[in-house]
C-alpha cells in the first residue's frame, strides 16, 4: 500500500484541522493518508474524510514510536509541527520521503526542507496555503483546499437530542462561541461584551442563541447567560463532542465566535461563519474561517502596546466588543447570494 503520513502533533484543534489540507494534497500521489496527532485532537481528525486512520503521540519512549512507524511502512510523511522528537521519529523510522521545516537544528532529518513563509514576514497568506508548501515540495498540491469534517453518527445523535431538548428547528437558532484557551487559563475573561452580543442577536433576529464552550468554559458561559437576561440565550457548554458541535453549527442560522478551533470546525461543515478577531496581535487573513459564507470582524480596539491574548492584563477588547460591527457581519453572511 502506497501510504503517507500527516504528522500534526502540536498547537490547538484548529491547527490540526487546518493542517488536513495537506492530506488532501498528498492523496494526489498516495493511496491513503494517516495522521499522527495529539491525544486531544484525535476525535476531531477521526471525522476528516481524507484521513484513513488517526494515531496519537502519547509521549511514549521515542524508540517505541519509531518502531510503530516502521511497522506501518509509510512511503512519505509531512511534519507540519516540527519538533526534535518528530524529526527524530520519522528519520528513525526510515520513511523515504520526509518533508519538514527548514532553518532548524534538526532539519537535516528531513529529505525535503520548507521555509515557512510566515518566518519571512508573510502575514496575509492563509495558514492552509502556507502549509500546502510542504506537499508542494514533493509535487503534491490541492489549490484552494479547505478542511472538511463529517459530524459522524454519534455527533448527529447528540445534536438531535439537544435540538429536541430546546425545541429548535434547523436554521432557526444561532451558535455563539465566546471563549478561547486564554479565557479559562487566566481567569480574566470579561463577560459583558458577549452578553450584549447575545442580546443583540436575539433582538435583531428573534431566534434562540446557544452559547458553546468546553467543560472548562461552563462558569464563564453561565455568567454570560445570566447577564444576557434572556431566557432564549442558553448554555450548551460542556455538552458537545466535536461532531455534535459540527452538526449543530451546520444546521444553525450562523456560527458566531472568537477565533479558535470551534470556528474552524463550523467552517469545515459549511456553516455560515462569523469569526471575531478581537486582538491587534491577531492575523485575520492567516486564520480566517474557510467556507463559502464567511465574514471576519477585525480588532478596532486600541490595545496596549505589545498586548497578546496570552499576556493581556484586562481583555478590554472583549469587554468592549463592537456589537454593531458583529451584527453587520452576521447580516452579511445571511444576505442572499448574488447570481
Amino acid at each position: 500500500m502506497n501510504r503517507a503520513l500527516l504528522y500534526c502533533a502540536g498547537g490547538g484543534i484548529g491547527d490540526s484541522l487546518v493542517a488536513t489540507v495537506v492530506a488532501q494534497a498528498l492523496l494526489a500521489q498516495y493511496d491513503r493518508v494517516d495522521a499522527l496527532t495529539l491525544p486531544g485532537h484525535r476525535s476531531t481528525l477521526e471525522l476528516v474524510p481524507e484521513i484513513e486512520r488517526v494515531f496519537v503521540d502519547e509521549g511514549e519512549p521515542l524508540d517505541r514510536q519509531i518502531a510503530a512507524l516502521r511497522e506501518r511502512a509509510y512511503a512519505a510523511c509531512v511534519v507540519t509541527w516540527a519538533t526534535p522528537r518528530a524529526a527524530a521519529a520519522v528519520r528513525g523510522a526510515a520513511i523515504p520521503v520526509r518533508v519538514g521545516q527548514a532553518r532548524r537544528l534538526y532539519s537535516r532529518s528531513f529529505t525535503h526542507r520548507v521555509v515557512v513563509r510566515s518566518e519571512l514576514g508573510d502575514v496575509v497568506s492563509h495558514w492552509s496555503d502556507i502549509l500546502l508548501d510542504y506537499p508542494r515540495a514533493v509535487g503534491c498540491d490541492a489549490v484552494g483546499a479547505r478542511p472538511h469534517l463529517d459530524p459522524g453518527a454519534e455527533g448527529e445523535r447528540i445534536a438531535q437530542v439537544l435540538r429536541a431538548e430546546f425545541a429548535l428547528e434547523r436554521d432557526a437558532y444561532f451558535i455563539l462561541h465566546p471563549t478561547n484557551a486564554a479565557a479559562t487559563e487566566r481567569g480574566l475573561w470579561p463577560t459583558e461584551g458577549w452578553a450584549r452580543c447575545a442580546r443583540a442577536l436575539r433582538e435583531r433576529f428573534a431566534l434562540p442563541v446557544l452559547l458553546s464552550g468546553t467543560q472548562a468554559d461552563c462558569e464563564i458561559v453561565e455568567r454570560i447567560v445570566a447577564e444576557s437576561r434572556d431566557t432564549e440565550v442558553r448554555s450548551i457548554a460542556g455538552r458537545l463532542s466535536i461532531g455534535a458541535l459540527a452538526a449543530l453549527s451546520r444546521d444553525a442560522r450562523a456560527f458566531v465566535g472568537i477565533t479558535t478551533g470551534s470556528m474552524h470546525v463550523a467552517a469545515a461543515v459549511g456553516a455560515r461563519t462569523v469569526g471575531i478577531f478581537p486582538f491587534q496581535s491577531d492575523f485575520p487573513e492567516r486564520w480566517a474561517p474557510l467556507c463559502d459564507r464567511r465574514a471576519i470582524v477585525r480588532s478596532a480596539f486600541p490595545c496596549h502596546p505589545g498586548d497578546r491574548k496570552e499576556t493581556c492584563v484586562d481583555y478590554a477588547c472583549i469587554a468592549g466588543l463592537d456589537t454593531p460591527r458583529i451584527l453587520a457581519a452576521v447580516e452579511g453572511v445571511l444576505a442572499p447570494t448574488q447570481p
